[in-house]
């Protein structure tokens, strides 16, 4: 998947438009990769499997989500991320969101 496609990327903060919650981007899949099972039982608006997907950790707790693209929005507040994970991805908060923590090999 090229960039372009995927109207976010890691560190992006966000607002899930229809549970509306805060979050920040932590990981992209060209499209949904979850099983099937999981698609019937937890993606009640049935969104498109052929688009993004987003792994995402959720402000103001410990949860991370799987959210298609349809169902998020840019995040323009600026405002930090509280959750215990944030630090294992990012190395801080810019103007425009996090900046990714740089990967050792």
């Amino acid at each position: 998947m090229s960039s372009t496609d995927a109207k976010f990327g890691p560190g992006d903060l966000i607002v899930h438009g229809l549970f509306d919650y805060r979050g920040v981007v932590i990981d992209v899949d060209p499209h949904f990769l979850g099983t099937p099972e999981w698609y019937s039982h937890v993606a009640k608006s049935r969104p498109p499997k052929d688009r993004p997907w987003y792994h995402v950790l959720v402000d103001g707790g410990d949860i991370r989500t799987y959210v298609a693209e349809r169902n998020l929005e840019p995040d323009p507040s600026g405002q930090p991320i509280n959750h215990p994970d944030v630090a294992n991805h990012f190395s801080g908060l810019s103007d425009g969101g996090y900046l990714p923590r740089l990967k050792s090999n």
